[in-house]
């Protein structure tokens, strides 16, 4: 008797975990064809003249409609001045196609600046071609015409002040399970002094590491990679960063370090564990502004 409650409260317990998983993943699915939109606004005494920002991150090949048709649109309505896309547009897989991403990045950069930072899954397409073939190959030399990819380099735009920066990292910075130590003079061996004079725009897709970028000069660094930590918990946050690492400390949104800030975006998409609940795809609209109201506001 005591064996046959055993089984039937295991069976119940099975049970129960089927259908929460079930819930779970009928829920990500709803969630991955939703696209949210979070407006922020920052003022800094360095900008010359106020810009709106359309910052994507994390699209994986993924697809909002024909074409990505719905996103595409999305974006128009925002009516940017100019585009951020913080890396992780292809899904950096042997043989895996690039059309999805090359076609998104095309169809924006004929409308808009468009300003990229390798993410991860471009930078190993790069560095390892003998497993990854000519991924990397065809994602650059199909779109360098419409966007400017900043690999290490940097941008100035007179008009606003601003400086653009693509901080690319080496492989051993995206390791699982691990966060490798870096240090400030690193990046200024990659990037080049800060430019004081200048409002400084980083982007640089691993979130980690965010007061180095602070300490280095970047007043705003811009990343993504986490994708919200995938499951978002009340009061506990994202779950799971792809780097194996439950509760990561910057999942997503606007943080502050130093009198210095960074917006983490929730991305777009997902490679390999394909979740989202309370995790909705992300635009971001960032609104920069000469000083006169308050320094940070989330809208």
């Amino acid at each position: 008797m005591k064996k046959n409650k055993i089984f039937k409260v295991i069976g119940v317990m099975a049970g129960i975990s089927g259908v929460a998983l079930s819930g779970i993943l009928l829920e990500s699915r709803r969630e991955m064809k939703d696209i949210s939109i979070t407006e922020y606004e920052i003022a800094d005494d360095k900008i010359a003249e106020a810009a709106d920002i359309v910052i994507i991150s994390d699209l994986h090949n993924h697809d909002f409609g024909d074409d990505n048709r719905n996103l595409i649109e999305k974006i128009d309505d925002l009516k940017p001045d100019m585009i951020f896309a913080a890396g992780d547009m292809i899904m950096g897989k042997a043989r895996c196609s690039t059309d999805t991403a090359a076609h998104l990045i095309k169809s924006l950069g004929v409308r808009y600046p468009l300003y990229i930072g390798r993410g991860n899954h471009e930078l190993r397409a790069d560095c390892y071609r003998d497993r990854y073939g000519d991924i990397w190959e065809r994602i650059y030399d199909g779109t360098k015409e419409y966007a400017h990819w900043l690999i290490n380099d940097s941008i100035y735009l007179d008009r606003y002040n601003i400086t653009i920066s693509g901080l690319d990292i080496s492989p051993r910075y995206y390791k699982r399970f691990m966060l490798a130590p870096m240090s400030v003079d690193y990046i200024e061996q990659l990037l080049g002094p800060a430019n004081d004079d200048s409002y400084n725009i980083m982007l640089a897709h691993n979130p980690d590491y965010f007061p180095l970028y602070s300490a280095y000069g970047a007043d705003l660094s811009i990343a993504g990679h986490v994708h919200g930590g995938m499951i978002i918990l009340p009061v506990a946050g994202g779950l799971l960063s792809p780097m194996v690492r439950f509760f990561p400390r910057y999942y997503k949104g606007l943080y502050e370090y130093d009198n210095r800030q960074m917006i983490v975006s929730a991305g777009l998409g997902n490679h390999t564990l394909k979740l989202r609940v309370n995790n909705r795809p992300e635009i971001i609209r960032l609104r920069l502004k000469p000083a006169g109201g308050s320094k940070l506001e989330k809208k």
